[in-house]
């Protein structure tokens, strides 16, 4: 049986980021018996560093969370019309891992950003990043926070439009995890 276990990753590294409060919030929307916070604090990639030393630990972690969730949500950020490169890092050294732990999860996008298209294009690299991993890519409803900085109060989002289109998407994403 499913133990609802939703893995939360978000691109930006920084502690009170827009990013983290949005993945907060779906983890309050999903309504997950177990969440976890994937770290993205990791080595960057470096194919000799692999060869002496084999796979990070943390990578290692990053990768069991991922195949041992029932659904990844991944909140990031847009930097410079692209995602951050702490994500595609992360992605990199995952995909030197044993196994595929993204094939067949459901998987939900959601961004959070200063201009007026919440991180629209960054959003579509994540997309982009993710299909040759083979997850379960939800389409929507699309959670593009603009002007992300007005749209919450403390740790709260705020503006009902986001919300609803926040609900929305982690009810898709525990259909798709069979919860």
């Amino acid at each position: 049986m499913s133990s609802g276990r939703l893995l939360g990753i978000c691109g930006s590294l920084r502690a009170a980021s827009l990013n983290r409060k949005l993945m907060m919030e779906a983890k309050a929307a999903f309504d997950p018996e177990l969440f976890e916070d994937g770290d993205l604090r990791l080595p960057l990639y470096d194919g000799d560093l692999e060869a002496s030393e084999g796979i990070p630990e943390a990578v290692q972690r990053l990768s069991d969370q991922i195949a041992a969730a029932d659904a990844v949500v991944i909140a990031g950020p847009e930097y410079n019309k692209s995602i951050s490169g702490a994500l595609k890092n992360a992605l990199d050294w995952v995909s030197r891992t044993k196994g595929n732990p993204w094939k067949g999860k459901p998987v939900a996008l959601m961004s959070a950003a200063a201009g007026r298209s919440g991180g629209e294009r960054g959003q579509l690299m994540m997309r982009e990043s993710l299909v040759a991993f083979q997850p379960r890519l939800l389409t929507g409803p699309e959670v593009l926070v603009g002007a992300a900085a007005d749209q919450f109060e403390g740790e709260r989002l705020v503006n009902p439009i986001n919300r609803k289109a926040l609900e929305g998407l982690m009810a898709a994403l525990r259909e798709a995890a069979g919860l």
